[in-house]
């Protein structure tokens, strides 16, 4: 029978990265001094040393990895953040940030591909409304109608979107895959950045500051934010944490108003309203589907993990 409550313990799980993704914006702007690749170098350093520690302390070998999660894992947690540096260099940054916040919808549309998920009409509204929340957020702000966007910013940050929604959705199908693969994936990140940043950027002797914000940014939303949303996509209600997401760029913007680094605006309390009432749909469709479903209903069975 299906364990409805373990898959709410999961969505719950992986909502917690969603939380700790609201503060990427105000420990970024703490280290905004540091250059891009340098700053995900270090940043990613930091999970992938913990977890390295971890498994030395234990005296375990740690779980079995295969390589194909591994390159994947790595991959799209590279191309997504490699990606979004190039839209905000390319575009104006608030619009591209608009294009890369597609991703929760896209990810809602493509759990159709999941043999396991049914694509509701409740969720895609609910993720609709939460994207029109998010607009309203972007667009608050100072106008920049009159800045000429790159095509190829725009089309980066829609590939970031892309990316992000695919890897969460392909995560159902490596459900296998222990979520200590998080850890390999910060490594490899970490080497990437590590690359990209000798090969195009000055090296910048950050501030104690900044070592502060990029550690925070590497046990939270870089660091444990992932291996959150690692089990809560893998187990939990896929569908109802692409609704859910959209409250990761309200919480950020309601910590940097909090903070003094933005002034509260009109929009900020309509975003709350499209975004909630986007969560909530989301969940009663959840709560709807739950119902529907007979009783001696039967777990899926999970893929091969290689």
């Amino acid at each position: 029978m299906i364990d409805l409550r373990r898959r709410a313990g999961a969505t719950l799980v992986g909502c917690t990265a969603i939380a700790m993704w609201s503060t990427l914006a105000l420990f970024s702007t703490a280290a905004a001094g540091v250059p891009s690749f340098e700053l995900l170098a270090i940043v990613f350093a930091f999970p992938a040393a913990a977890g390295a520690a971890r498994a030395l302390a234990r005296r375990a070998r740690g779980a079995r990895i295969p390589l194909s999660a591994a390159l994947i894992g790595t991959v799209a947690l590279f191309a997504f953040h490699a990606l979004y540096i190039f839209a905000l260099r390319r575009a104006p940054p608030e619009r591209a940030s608009l294009v890369s916040s597609l991703w929760p919808l896209l990810l809602v549309l493509f759990t159709a591909a999941l043999p396991e998920e049914r694509l509701r009409a409740g969720h895609v509204a609910g993720a609709a409304s939460g994207f029109a929340g998010t607009a309203l957020l972007v667009g608050g702000g100072a106008a920049t109608a009159s800045v000429p966007g790159s095509i190829s910013g725009y089309a980066a940050a829609f590939a970031c979107a892309v990316v992000w929604a695919a890897f969460s959705v392909l995560q159902r199908r490596m459900r296998g895959v222990p979520s200590d693969a998080v850890v390999v994936y910060c490594a490899g990140t970490a080497i990437a950045s590590l690359a990209f940043h000798l090969a195009l950027e000055p090296t910048i002797a950050p501030s104690a500051r900044e070592w502060a914000a990029m550690a925070a940014l590497g046990v939270g939303p870089m660091g444990l934010a992932f291996v959150a949303w690692d089990h809560g996509t893998k187990h939990g209600d896929i569908q109802l944490l692409g609704a859910f997401a959209y409250a990761g760029p309200l919480g950020s913007t309601l910590l940097l108003v909090a903070t003094g680094h933005a002034e509260p605006r009109w929009q900020l309390f309509a975003a709350a309203i499209a975004i909630s009432g986007g969560g909530a749909l989301a969940g009663w469709q959840t709560a709807a589907a739950a119902a529907e479903r007979p009783s001696n209903a039967t777990e899926v069975p999970e893929p091969p993990s290689s």
